[in-house]
């Protein structure tokens, strides 16, 4: 099958960004490589294999192709996390195996867990991210900036969404005032109660037809009530969070790419303890511009803004104009981002070791074992 030949009505009601095989020259190559080969969407990724999607609500399994199956390692032919396909991502299959991933418009990542640098891919070719916090327990300015620290690295817009506003002791005001600086930088703040389809109706924006969002945040925070809202119908699983700290228990087991009656897709998340950097972000991004603008009046370039004299950081501070715990998180994130573009560096410098190892051995085995 042909390229050209492919009815893509179906693919554009979830979200199929070209409007044929020639927008985009890297899908026509692949297409070209691939004859035969079919496009669909990745709706569920799960440790045996994938779910698919070609239209709304049409999901089919297929298998990874064998070079996913194994275990990234530090040589060149191997295949890392985030080169693999993620809920979002478009593929080429043969109905029964995925045989290329397509390119990416936008990708979330962090840092997985474990001994070695590896990048995860939380959601792929998304327009919004949409950064739920609960008005309980569970909100925390510092993680919501941390998430918006690891959403603009992807080139994802994102929006903050605090849920719960009908609980007994929310204070929405309150919470809009200790996001102020986020919403001074264009960061919209948006306080509802997640059960109210009228109040989600507030999302409608960031969600017509052709749209992919994203949903993250803690556990119980409230993305699995609101996607249940936005559906209007009960299918995502809930349940009430502790009553000591507001956390939730993994209701949501693994990613899964929604159909939504708008004409957008919602992408829902479990709930993610590690938000780990991966050494591609800006600062700015985070919604630390403003810091960021100030660093670069310090007397020196230098300037780790502790105790140095000629710090416009520490002087804002000291003035009234920045909150100190804000600045704490910032230098936080800032010597995580560090620390991980270190890593990335060195993990890319053993990967063209590798690369350069692997050929010099190619070569002396084709000089010892001639092919006839």
């Amino acid at each position: 099958m042909e390229p050209a030949d492919f009815d893509y009505a179906p693919l554009r009601q979830i979200g199929w960004p070209w409007a044929g095989p020639a927008g985009d020259p890297a899908w026509q190559a692949l297409a070209a490589t691939h004859p035969g080969a079919r496009p669909a969407r990745v709706s569920e990724q799960h440790r045996t294999g994938y779910v698919l999607a070609d239209a709304p609500d049409a999901g089919f399994r297929a298998e990874s192709p064998p070079e996913w199956q194994r275990r990234p390692v530090f040589k060149a032919d191997g295949v890392p996390l985030h080169e693999r396909a993620a809920v979002g991502d478009w593929v080429l299959h043969d109905g029964r195996r995925i045989l290329a991933l397509l390119p990416r418009r936008s990708a979330i990542k962090r840092a997985a867990a474990g001994e070695h640098y590896q990048q995860q891919v939380i959601a792929a070719n998304v327009d919004t991210a949409f950064v739920v916090c609960g008005l309980d327990a569970d909100f925390n300015p510092r993680r919501i900036e941390r998430y918006l620290l690891l959403v603009g690295g992807g080139g994802v817009e994102p929006v903050v969404v605090l849920t719960k506003a009908d609980r007994d002791g929310a204070d929405a005001e309150a919470a809009l005032a200790a996001l102020a600086d986020l919403r001074a930088q264009g960061v919209t703040v948006l306080a509802l109660n997640a059960k109210d389809p009228d109040a989600v109706s507030a999302l409608m924006p960031w969600l017509g037809p052709g749209r992919t969002a994203v949903l993250v945040g803690s556990s119980g925070a409230g993305k699995s009530t609101l996607t249940n809202s936005l559906l209007g119908e009960q299918r995502m699983k809930t349940a009430e969070v502790r009553g000591h700290d507001s956390r939730g228990r993994h209701t949501t087991t693994h990613r899964a790419l929604i159909a939504l009656p708008s004409g957008a897709c919602l992408v829902d998340t479990p709930g993610m303890r590690e938000l780990k950097p991966t050494g591609e972000e800006e600062l700015a991004d985070g919604g630390f511009a403003d810091i960021e603008a100030l660093a670069a009046q310090c007397r020196f370039n230098d300037c780790q803004h502790r105790n140095e004299p000629g710090c416009a950081v520490r002087a804002a501070i000291e003035a009234g104009d920045l909150d100190g715990a804000r600045v704490a998180n910032y230098l936080k994130l800032r010597d995580e981002v560090a620390g991980a573009a270190d890593r990335l560096a060195t993990r890319l410098a053993q990967k063209s070791d590798a690369r350069v190892q692997n050929k010099a051995l190619r070569k002396r085995l084709d000089e010892k074992y001639p092919r006839r």
